[in-house]
């Protein structure tokens, strides 16, 4: 009997609750959202809910790597902007250049997940300070080369390509699960991913245990700053013009849904699946704001107040520990 109760809360302590919370959240805020609009819950409705969270789920997917492993990647923002602006500028308005300039775009992605990598996995660096002043770098340098205006012009097929609806569910959304899918690979089933996962659970002792600690960090930042780069490209394709704010507060959002959804700044918790949940919590309380009746303004009311939410959270669920 005790040998039974030990495998039975062995299994409950193995459980993801903060996880499995977050899915119970966004269906409570999903019934509110049908009884305020008894359509909302149509298949049309609900994907495009999904396609209006595509770019902030791509987001916090790579940030979802980075936390894992202690640390933090708060330039996923201004990669995203530049990447969008790199895109539209290598595109001039010419299919045939669209394959360059989407190859390009997270070029600087990864190139810009390189540096923060090697900023905080090689030289150490403090990661949160780091990454904000690679975001502010990026920004400047965006603001250079687009003078601080709409910059690039868009071929016809690329908008119409990533906004088309893919076997009748949004372009955006088919993109979102195929990076769910390969993410949730890497950190699940992979070398790669249990790397991250010892790392943030205790970085010295995988260090000594022979982990390659400074190589996976700066693979997870790199993979964070292609994902970004990827997200910049759908919102190009959304909004069909690249500008210095198009990927502005995503780095924001994306930590709060990563923590909802279970990660921790500590390292070593989070999933895949909790930061969407966190995501779609989050695009879910902004539908409600609009469904009541309220301006924009209160979306970022709602918006302050969920990020607050998430770090009183976490800080709660680290004081229990």
């Amino acid at each position: 009997m005790d040998r039974s109760q030990g495998v039975l809360a062995a299994r409950l302590a193995a459980v993801d609750w903060r996880g499995l919370g977050v899915w119970l959240a966004v269906i409570a805020l999903a019934l509110v959202a049908l009884a305020m609009s008894p359509g909302f819950l149509s298949p049309r409705s609900l994907l495009n809910v999904l396609r209006q969270a595509a770019p902030l789920g791509i987001v916090a997917t790579g940030i979802t790597l980075v936390m894992v492993a202690r640390r933090v990647d708060l330039s996923v923002g201004a990669t995203a902007s530049l990447a969008a602006v790199v895109a539209a500028a290598l595109m001039r308005g010419s299919d045939e250049r669209i394959v360059l300039a989407i190859g390009a775009a997270l070029t600087v992605g990864a190139l810009v997940g390189l540096v923060n990598g090697f900023l905080v996995a090689r030289a150490r660096l403090e990661p949160f300070v780091t990454t904000l002043g690679v975001a502010i770098l990026l920004n400047g340098l965006n603001r250079t080369l687009t003078g601080g205006t709409a910059y690039g012009v868009l071929a016809p097929g690329f908008r119409r390509t990533l906004n088309a609806w893919w076997g009748g569910v949004p372009a955006a959304v088919v993109l979102l699960a195929a990076v769910v899918a390969v993410c949730a690979f890497l950190l699940h089933r992979t070398r790669f991913g249990r790397t991250l996962y010892l790392t943030g659970s205790n970085e010295e002792a995988a260090r000594l245990s022979g982990v390659p600690v400074v190589r996976s960090l700066t693979l997870a930042y790199v993979t964070s700053g292609t994902i970004g780069a990827f997200a910049g490209i759908v919102l190009l394709a959304r909004y069909g013009i690249s500008g210095n704010l198009i990927g502005e507060g995503y780095e924001f959002d994306a930590l709060a849904a990563a923590v909802l959804g279970g990660a921790t700044f500590e390292g070593g918790k989070g999933t895949v699946w909790g930061t969407i949940g966190g995501v779609l919590l989050l695009s879910l309380a902004y539908t409600l704001v609009l469904l009541g009746g309220l301006s924009y303004h209160w979306q970022l009311v709602v918006r302050g107040g969920i990020i607050i939410g998430a770090v009183t959270l976490y800080a709660l669920t680290r004081s229990r520990r």
